[in-house]
């Protein structure tokens, strides 16, 4: 599994989905960037940051699934975060087939 190398891992609510989403899609791609850094100042943007994220999946769980299908799974995942301390989340959920694909 490829997991981002960013320093995310300094970070509680960071290391709290990578938990989840490793324990429940057991991804063979993971890529979770903080972007709360390009909100600082807006209205709901917390100072510490852990507001906003990117997240590139890739997992064989996915397999069959609708984008919409897969965006609530994920969704369902992190769902007691995204009641209390996600603003906003950005999903891009792949196959590993389509993970392949996009990088030839």
């Amino acid at each position: 599994m490829s997991t981002s190398t960013d320093l995310f891992f300094n970070r509680p609510l960071a290391e709290i989905i990578n938990k989840k989403l490793s324990e429940a899609l057991n991804p063979s791609e993971l890529d979770i960037q903080d972007q709360s850094h390009l909100h600082k100042g807006h209205s709901e943007a917390p100072e510490t940051g852990e507001s906003h994220f990117y997240i590139l999946i890739v997992s064989s769980v996915f397999d069959g699934m609708t984008r919409v299908s897969r965006q609530k799974k994920v969704f369902d995942i992190l769902k007691n975060e995204l009641k209390e301390k996600i603003h906003a989340l950005s999903l891009k959920t792949l196959t590993p087939e389509e993970y392949d694909s996009m990088k030839s």
